[in-house]
């Protein structure tokens, strides 16, 4: 890369740096897992630094890299070693005073990673159901049907946990 253009990359990236750490651990849950996806986004753009700087909005273009880079993760053979015999217990939640957006986000981080995906892009970042689909690639169709079902988890596992839900949630 060009001095030039590789000041562009480093000024891009510092400043989309908050924002992309709050999609991925939206997207997986946990902060060192979040911090480690990111790391790959962004090294995937400085290789395709020239081209991806050339897309229309490039906010969305690094967005949708890091998303595909999450679903897509579970393919690849580093995704399946195991670095413990079990599975670590997740953070205890205190059911006495917690916010409600704890309880949620716990129980999103159980819904399956494509529904999740659906959710936190529709909802969490207000995206519309055909910009998400150019995001996952895939149709309005799968969208709409995702957030049903990944819904219909979150709902499930709501649940089964007690929490009440607003009137509005209904």
């Amino acid at each position: 890369m060009r001095d030039a253009s590789e000041r562009e990359y480093v000024d891009y990236v510092t400043g989309r740096i908050p924002a992309l750490r709050r999609l991925a651990y939206l997207l997986v849950g946990d902060e060192h897992r979040a911090d480690d996806l990111v790391q790959q986004t962004i090294t995937t753009l400085y290789v395709k630094w020239k081209r991806a700087r050339a897309a229309d909005h490039l906010d969305a273009y690094v967005r949708t890299m890091l998303v595909r880079t999450h679903l897509d993760e579970r393919r690849l053979a580093w995704a399946r070693v195991q670095l413990f015999h079990k599975v670590p217990d997740p953070d205890p939640i205190e059911e006495h005073g917690i916010e409600d957006r704890q309880i949620i986000r716990a129980e999103l981080a159980r819904v399956p990673r494509r529904q999740r995906a659906v959710l936190v892009l529709r909802f969490c970042y207000d995206l519309p159901v055909d910009e998400v689909a150019t995001i996952l690639g895939c149709s309005a169709g799968t969208v709409k049907s995702q957030t049903s079902r990944g819904l219909a988890t979150l709902r499930r596992l709501l649940d089964e946990r007690g929490f009440v839900r607003h009137p509005a949630m209904n």
